[in-house]
């Protein structure tokens, strides 16, 4: 770690250097090379070096790399450690930065609004997809969103009609923090580039909203009957055990419900599905559901599964009676990785009590029956039971 670091990012609002602390603002005026977009940069008048940000991004970190060893500042939005370039720098170059925030643009917006920062949940759609905020949309909730450009405010009312929130509160804030800024409920038309958007979420009447634990209601995805039904789907995320920021393989995924929540619980997954009209279903399901980042890949196991990584968490769903599926799935998982596979025929079954007599692990029997007329009375309709292997590698 570097005794005094070399790379120092200052967050900069639309106050420009008057806003600044005094320290920030003597590295401004004293920099060597001065490093940022074209409007920070705009905003100070020292005499420094400066460089833009090239395009594609991805060449900043040769471009700083280069400076190494000078002193350098950075300029970025408010906080850069809130969604901003600080959070990249500080992986590119970990122990050689120092970071100076600015309040940015979720303090301004929530003192705008008189929000409680801490109750609020802080979200981007800048360089995101925008459905990722469908996940989020439980009544009650208080987003802030900062905006990708002066279209989100009304893609982002689109999106809350779209799933039946156009009840929801919008609070459309630009250019927070300097003399251009402007607060209002409406937002309509194009807005301002610079801009944060508030949501206080309400459903529409008769919206059911969706809960956040595994379970979804069958009818929450497009498929074509092949679904891990909502109580085996339950019971086999329960064994899956998600955790943030772990990823699962779904191996013949069907329409992508499991992995679909597993990623509502914080994961990330990978949908190994070899019908094309099933991986559209997937992708589809998972931008409906709050989770566009689901990787979907078209083809089977085991020769599809994925050339690298090892995951922590499989689950097998589909075509678990092809020869060598559940062998080649467990040599892939991580060390401490779970296994979960469900079967439904007899052949599939074979292939867990073989696995299971190879590799340990448990095996249970699931069975729902649902409670449906005949003729004139009620009585039980029981589902095929499923057969439910749970492993974990030593």
């Amino acid at each position: 770690m570097s005794a005094a670091p070399w790379l120092t990012v200052i967050g900069i609002g639309e106050d420009g250097p008057a806003g600044l602390a005094p320290a920030a603002r003597a590295l401004v005026e004293n920099a060597e090379v001065l490093v940022g977009g074209e409007r920070h940069l705009g905003l100070v008048e020292a005499a420094a070096e400066r460089h833009l940000w090239p395009s594609p991004f991805s060449a900043a970190r040769v471009l700083l790399e280069g400076l190494r060893g000078r002193p350098v500042v950075v300029l970025a939005s408010g906080d850069p450690m809130w969604f901003g370039i600080g959070a990249t720098l500080a992986r590119w170059f970990p122990g050689e930065i120092a970071v100076l925030p600015h309040p940015g643009a979720f303090s301004l917006a929530a003192s705008r609004l008189a929000w409680p920062l801490a109750e609020c949940l802080c979200l981007t759609v800048h360089g995101r997809p925008l459905e990722s905020l469908s996940l989020h949309l439980q009544p009650g909730r208080r987003l802030l969103v900062l905006g990708e450009d002066g279209t989100s405010p009304g893609r982002i009312r689109a999106l809350l009609a779209e799933r039946g929130f156009a009840a929801s509160r919008v609070v459309v804030l630009e250019r927070l923090g300097g003399p251009g800024e402007r607060v209002g409920d409406t937002g309509e038309g194009r807005t301002d580039d610079l801009v944060t958007i508030a949501v206080e979420v309400r459903a529409d009447p008769g919206t059911r909203p969706l809960p956040l634990v595994p379970g979804l209601p069958d009818d929450a995805f497009i498929h074509d009957g092949q679904l891990t039904k909502r109580e085996i789907r339950a019971v086999t995320l329960s064994a899956l055990a998600p955790l943030p920021g772990q990823m699962l393989w779904d191996v013949g995924a069907g329409c992508g419900s499991v992995a679909i929540e597993w990623m509502r619980a914080g994961g990330v997954a990978v949908a190994l599905e070899p019908r094309p009209e099933r991986c559209a279903r997937i992708a589809r399901n998972a931008a409906i559901l709050g989770v566009p980042g689901l990787e979907v890949i078209g083809a089977a196991a085991p020769a599809g599964l994925p050339a690298e990584g090892t995951p922590d968490a499989i689950f097998v769903g589909g075509g678990i009676s092809a020869p060598g599926l559940l062998a080649a799935c467990w040599d892939r998982l991580a060390a401490g990785g779970r296994l979960v596979a469900n079967a439904v025929t007899a052949e599939g079954e074979a292939a867990l009590l073989a696995h299971h007599a190879a590799q340990g692990g448990t095996l249970t029997r699931l069975a729902v029956s649902r409670l449906a007329p005949v003729g004139g009375f009620q009585c039980w309709h029981p589902a095929m039971p499923v057969t439910q292997y749970a492993g974990v590698k030593a």
